[in-house]
């Protein structure tokens, strides 16, 4: 971690360099036009100044090229950085379909993450190096801000809600996490480091040391001790193959299932009921918290063979076969 004085920090993951350029073309337009005004403004106080107290302004004739050029080269620059900003948002808000997910929640006043092999930690964030990493974020109080200057990436983690964003480390070494939204008394002690491990020393860490259940498999547990498997399939939609697939609602909308929809499900059952199915769904808000919540959605993206069927209740004897 360099804490030596920089005009900006170093750059450290695959969306730096992007942001660099644009960031630093954006200066270079703003200076341009900053001088080119005020040397504009000196010129003409100097050139046109009233030399004696009778004098009067007189029309030197029509120049529409010149509003036409203050109007277009500014319509064109704009447009230019509109379509590169536009590109490099959207390319920072579509992370890789085989990045590593890297759970993360927000509380006063701590950062706690946990790893796809089950290993947790709190303030600190080891990634691998050249691995596309994305981290699925919300918080626990109030909001926050997951911010890492080196990599250039920043994104408010809020209550209620799933908020993402992604990278790929390209420079191995230490650097310096932030919380950079004001969430109370302790907001300035809420930050970390960041560490960039080869592929092979981030395997290493990521099973040694105290590991908990890897969150698949904590979900599971959650998902039978709750008893979610006595309705769903039955009185309740199957979870089977749901998440990132339409759900038809009973009002006819048509619902991506995604993380946000199965959160909403967990703590607000009859938020969204799915077409042909009761709500009989109780709401678990207050009994799970954040990082369960975390885990019973891994387990449900995780299912990719059908739950197991559950046999149909008996029917009754009729008179004559009754003993």
């Amino acid at each position: 971690m360099n804490d030596a004085f920089r005009l900006s920090p170093e750059s450290a993951s695959n969306l730096a360099g992007p942001f660099e350029h644009l960031f630093i073309t954006l200066c270079v337009i703003t200076l341009i036009i900053t001088l080119g005004i005020a040397a504009t403004i000196v010129y003409y106080s100097v050139r046109y100044r009233r030399r004696h107290p009778g004098d009067i302004g007189v029309a030197t004739g029509d120049h529409r090229w010149m509003e036409y050029t203050w109007t277009v080269i500014p319509l064109v620059v704009f447009l230019i950085i509109f379509v590169w900003s536009t590109v490099q948002y959207v390319n920072m808000s579509r992370p890789p379909a085989n990045a590593m997910i890297i759970q993360v929640v927000g509380k006063q006043w701590m950062w706690k993450l946990q790893h796809p092999s089950g290993r947790k930690e709190i303030d600190e964030l080891h990634v691998p190096l050249g691995i596309p990493v994305k981290l699925q974020m919300t918080s626990q109080d109030v909001i926050h801000s997951f911010y890492i200057p080196a990599f250039r990436i920043k994104q408010d983690v809020v209550p209620g809600r799933y908020s993402e964003e992604w990278f790929t480390a390209t420079k191995l070494g230490e650097y310096h996490l932030f919380c950079a939204e004001y969430c109370g008394t302790s907001h300035a002690l809420m930050g970390g480091r960041v560490v960039v491990m080869t592929p092979g020393d981030y395997q290493k860490w990521a099973a040694s040391g105290p590991l908990d259940e890897r969150p698949e498999a904590a979900g599971a547990r959650l998902f039978a001790q709750y008893g979610c498997i006595s309705c769903h399939g039955q009185q309740a939609p199957s979870l089977y193959g749901i998440f990132g697939h339409e759900q038809v609602m009973d009002d006819g909308r048509r619902v991506v299932a995604d993380e946000a929809y199965l959160r909403e499900s967990i703590l607000s059952p009859r938020a969204k009921i799915v077409a042909g199915f009761p709500p009989l769904m109780p709401s678990y808000q207050g009994q799970l918290s954040e990082e369960q919540i975390f885990d019973l959605i891994a387990y449900i993206k995780s299912i990719d063979t059908p739950l197991p069927p559950f046999p149909p209740p008996p029917r009754p004897l009729s008179p004559e076969v009754r003993p």
